[in-house]
């Protein structure tokens, strides 16, 4: 296998360097398809000990590229996003190991059946091909998507953002050691080697067919602009407008650790939550409570009349705030007339990402999990956990909000199609 294409920041022949990467990994990704488990364990075995051995390294130059953006004047959210710490190095060490320890998805034969004239037919995993993961920010991205595209037997070119991409470099230097370490092709993971913006574009050509499927992680801009002039199939989510719904039958101890968590945890996650929706009958006891919770937080409230009563610091909303992802410690509130009031609104609101309702009463609950079309809804338990690792999937490399393919969390699994196996005896169709 010739070794992955190398070039310096700045690239002159662009299309020369990104068909030639994107040739490689076509290359790779044939390899992969018939890799081992066993191999690809391997291989993700050297990757967690590669991140353990070099988080030192991999925090110097995250600490450069936060410098860089701090100084570029980037919001406070921004930041926590691009961060990474000596635990979320830790963490995506972690994550690396349940990637490993997780079934392997290729050549799992899901159905099987018999027909009449005696032909046995299977129904049987296999890899997408090549993935192109688009992403701003956050680094993590860069192993996640990487670990998750081998065991999965694909090939992933990544294109991390400018802000990150000291970062990013970092990480996947640890990522090609353990693919060398286990006698893998070396651009099985690709790390698009320049900071040049047409790179995206470039690859949302598909490069003459060398790309299978392509994955946004960013910004609203960022994504819109894939699903918009993409050529090959996207897995995407828009927005993360995520709703969490105070019944009235909730224990006000949980509504308040439930929805502290979900938006002040990590506000500029996708799972974080953006709308407040409480229960008009519940509100009396609970309204007020969960106000003055979150603004001491350092939370912003944006609510409607009623809850603009409950506390002279809650700001009036306007009609953008019910349709807008803050990513920052900024909420919207409502008062609602209960359960049906508030699946109405989130059908007219949200983004079909991720929304929970806090409550006693099971046929609340149940209602709601049946009636919200959301790719992840939750009962009594924080919008927070949107996220593959939480879904025991070691990882994820986004969570998909639409219908086709995947849905929520793209884990290993979800990075396979499928093909038919057919058994016959000398069957010919008369």
């Amino acid at each position: 296998m010739t070794a992955p294409l190398k070039a310096i920041d700045g690239a002159t022949d662009l299309p020369a360097l990104m068909t030639g990467l994107a040739a490689q990994a076509r290359a790779a990704a044939e390899v992969l398809s018939l890799a081992s488990p066993e191999q690809k364990n391997r291989a993700l075995d050297a990757m967690e000990r590669a991140i353990r051995a070099n988080a030192a390294a991999i925090l110097k130059a995250n600490a450069e590229d936060v410098a860089e953006v701090r100084a570029g004047g980037a919001t406070t959210a921004f930041i926590d996003r691009l961060t990474l710490t000596q635990p979320r190095v830790e963490a995506m060490a972690d994550g690396i190991r349940i990637v490993r320890d997780i079934p392997d998805p290729v050549g799992v034969v899901t159905e099987s059946w018999q027909r009449p004239n005696g032909m046995t037919i299977e129904r049987v995993r296999v890899p997408l091909g090549v993935v192109a993961v688009i992403f701003e920010s956050r680094p993590n991205v860069a192993a996640d998507a990487g670990v998750l595209c081998l065991k999965s037997g694909n090939a992933v070119i990544l294109r991390g953002g400018s802000d990150s991409f000291r970062s990013c470099r970092a990480i996947h230097d640890c990522l090609v050691q353990g693919l060398r370490e286990a006698g893998l092709p070396e651009a099985a993971i690709t790390l698009v080697p320049t900071r040049d913006r047409a790179a995206v574009g470039l690859l949302l050509t598909g490069l003459n067919g060398s790309i299978d499927v392509i994955v946004p992680r960013g910004g609203k801009s960022l994504v819109a602009r894939v699903e918009a002039e993409a050529r090959v199939p996207v897995f995407a989510h828009l927005e993360g407008v995520n709703h969490v719904y105070v019944d009235r039958a909730a224990r006000l101890d949980m509504a308040k650790s439930i929805v502290l968590n979900a938006k002040m945890r990590r506000p500029g996650v996708c799972g974080a939550a953006e709308t407040l929706l409480v229960d008009r009958a519940g509100a009396p006891e609970k309204l007020k409570a969960l106000v003055e919770m979150l603004i001491e937080a350092g939370c912003e409230v944006r609510g409607d009349d009623a809850v603009q009563r409950v506390d002279a610091r809650v700001k009036p909303a306007s009609d953008e705030d019910w349709d807008t992802e803050y990513e920052d410690a900024i909420i919207a509130a409502k008062v609602v007339g209960g359960v049906d009031e508030a699946i109405a609104h989130i059908r007219r609101h949200g983004s079909r990402h991720t929304d929970a309702i806090v409550t006693e009463d099971s046929g609340a609950a149940q209602k709601f999990l049946k009636e919200v079309d959301s790719a992840i809804v939750l009962h009594n338990a924080s919008t927070q956990f949107a996220d593959g690792g939480e879904f025991g999937f070691g990882a994820e490399i986004g969570i998909a909000t639409g219908k086709f393919h995947a849905r929520g969390p793209v884990g290993a699994e979800q990075l396979t199609s499928f093909k038919y196996r057919v058994h016959g005896t000398g069957q010919t169709r008369p």
